[in-house]
């Protein structure tokens, strides 16, 4: 027998999940696996920039951000993506991410901070497209360092 709880097992017995996300589609609001998430039962219809953990249809969990709320589904996104999942229905949302674990200081999502990143990232595109051209370039400028203090040491 199976001792495993399901994500949907844990949150329905204790009301919320603790865990760690495993990915880098809600990059850079979830760093990494050593970030802990949050996820609480859902109580209501969800909003737009809620970041709901929801089940494919073909068993995986995700956890992406509601970009528009429609009558009947939602369309979602990562934070890290470009492209829109669409027709994700409340039936198919397990719970909504609350809070972030980092370091061990516990930070809402609902924090003025992190709905004003949220409207930033959304609405706002060139700010993404600027964090990850910086990141780019950061990433170069770092790659470039590496190398030329291999190369002295070499020397």
């Amino acid at each position: 027998m199976n001792s495993q709880l399901s994500f949907e097992d844990v949150i329905a017995e204790r009301g919320e999940l603790i865990y760690s996300h495993v990915g880098e589609s809600m990059y850079p609001l979830i760093r990494d696996d050593r970030d802990l998430l949050v996820i609480k039962a859902v109580s209501s219809r969800l909003k737009r920039l809620d970041i709901p953990l929801y089940k494919r249809y073909d068993g995986r969990y995700i956890l992406h951000r509601i970009i528009k709320v429609n009558e009947h589904d939602y369309v979602i996104r990562g934070d890290n993506c470009s492209d829109n999942e669409y027709g994700i229905t409340d039936a198919q949302i397990i719970g909504v991410l609350t809070a972030i674990v980092r370091g061990g200081t516990t930070r809402s999502v609902y924090s003025l901070r992190d709905r004003i990143y949220a409207h930033l990232w959304c609405d706002t595109p060139i700010f993404k497209w600027a964090f990850h051209t910086l990141r780019k370039i950061y990433g170069h400028i770092l790659g470039f360092v590496r190398r030329l203090r291999s190369r002295d040491r070499a020397e």
